[in-house]
């Protein structure tokens, strides 16, 4: 745990401090995406990984392993000790952390999803899939790099490959497994959910606990091997919520629009039922360049009316953009805390590359849900990353609010970071 406040600027906050976590220059790292559950509740540990870059793993890359990071010494503790590992989720009650072991390939192989204290001791093997699902003709394989834990703890979702490996245009799914009777279900497939980002509702009112979060990209195309080969993110995304029994599609009402388009990047607002989501505003051209404003859109799920997303809100449809105080938004990923009360973002004006990458984190605090607007905007640092794809800063936030994940490769490597809040 390095101190690194020489990152800090003369616009960061007083009492700021800043630590870099990893520093092995041959030996890449990076916390988990920031939308995964990987905070225990009580926000003084979570997970932190080495040998991978900050999208997605290789299961072949025997250097990938899950490590328990203290907030507080910056101490590791291995968490995974085999290969393939991909998927962690730490449960609610902060016991175990669930993950999969991908041993497949297209059409064969397996999928093991296991669990494990997370002193690293109790591994058990909860389920092997290895034969097609049930009542289907699918065999799953390139699990996500992301799953997902139910608020109550009692199902795991992750999407999968659906796919033989030989034909084109074959199909995604949403599996949701039910850790106390081993069953799994697929609920969701088609070959537009390549990128689905599952994410379960946070709520503790029983009747939001099988909510999910998902992302469909309409127009988007892979290979038979599962390969994305065209993502069609802007126009072509929409996000939805769905029962984890695979009934009651909802819509958020973002995106889709002609000076409108979901970014992609979509929390649920804390414990609340409500959803924020990335919206870039702009014309084509100014899409297709990556120069529009990204602003932050706050709204409730509507009735499912078609893949539409702004286009025909219902009546009473709330959109309440949230950034809209902000002179020129342009706030790529973030996350809040368990209240819903803080959210962090990165920030990067220009995706010109021949233009210098002046990138930021900021912090700010949320207005009140369906109206207020984000307020108390503190430029936090600049993390000096390059921005290449497996260098994206990627904020976290831990449950309480009161610390700051983040990755760079200002050293010349991705590594993780971590900044204390005064």
């Amino acid at each position: 745990m390095i101190r690194r406040n020489d990152l800090l600027d003369d616009a960061s906050p007083e009492g700021l401090e800043v630590y870099q976590l990893t520093s092995d220059p041959a030996l890449p790292a990076c916390h988990v995406y920031m939308e995964a559950q990987i905070f225990t509740p009580d926000s003084r540990y979570f997970l932190l990984q080495t040998g991978v870059r900050t999208h997605g793993s290789d299961h072949r890359d025997p250097r990938h392993q899950y490590f328990l990071c203290e907030v507080e010494s910056g101490c590791l503790s291995p968490v995974t000790d085999e290969p393939g590992v991909t998927a962690p989720s730490i449960c609610p009650l902060g016991h175990w952390v669930y993950y999969f072991v991908n041993e497949s390939e297209p059409g064969s192989g397996r999928i093991l999803l296991r669990r494990r204290r997370l002193d690293g001791s109790e591994k058990e093997t909860l389920h092997v899939l290895d034969a097609p699902l049930p009542g289907t003709r699918f065999r799953v394989s390139n699990p996500y790099s992301l799953s997902t834990i139910s608020p109550d703890g009692q199902r795991l979702a992750i999407s999968c490959f659906l796919g033989d490996g030989v034909h084109a245009s074959a199909p995604y799914g949403l599996l949701v497994f039910h850790l106390g009777t081993g069953e799994v279900d697929l609920v969701l497939h088609g070959p537009t959910w390549c990128n689905m980002h599952p994410q379960y509702s946070r709520s503790l009112r029983p009747e939001d606990a099988h909510n999910l979060l998902v992302q469909e990209n309409h127009g988007s195309l892979s290979e038979p091997g599962g390969r994305v080969v065209r993502l069609a993110y802007g126009r072509g995304a929409d996000i939805h919520l769905i029962r984890d029994d695979g009934l009651h599609l909802r819509n958020l009402p973002w995106g889709r629009m002609p000076r409108e388009r979901a970014t992609g990047h979509q929390c649920w607002r804390g414990q609340s039922p409500w959803v924020i989501g990335g919206i870039a505003i702009g014309s084509e051209a100014e899409m297709k360049a990556k120069n529009s404003p990204l602003g932050l859109m706050e709204s409730l799920p509507v009735p499912y009316q078609g893949h539409e997303g702004g286009a025909e809100p219902e009546e009473g449809t709330i959109r309440n953009e949230i950034t809209r105080s902000f002179r020129e938004p342009h706030f790529n990923h973030f996350a809040t805390d368990a209240e819903g009360t803080r959210l962090v973002s990165d920030f990067r004006p220009s995706w010109d590359p021949a233009a210098p990458v002046q990138d930021a984190l900021w912090l700010m605090e949320l207005g009140a849900p369906g109206h207020g607007k984000c307020h108390t905007y503190r430029h936090l640092l600049r993390p000096g990353s390059s921005w290449k794809p497996g260098a994206h800063v990627h904020p976290a936030l831990s449950p309480d609010g009161r610390t700051v994940l983040f990755n760079s490769d200002e050293t010349g490597e991705t590594q993780a970071y971590l900044v204390r809040l005064p």
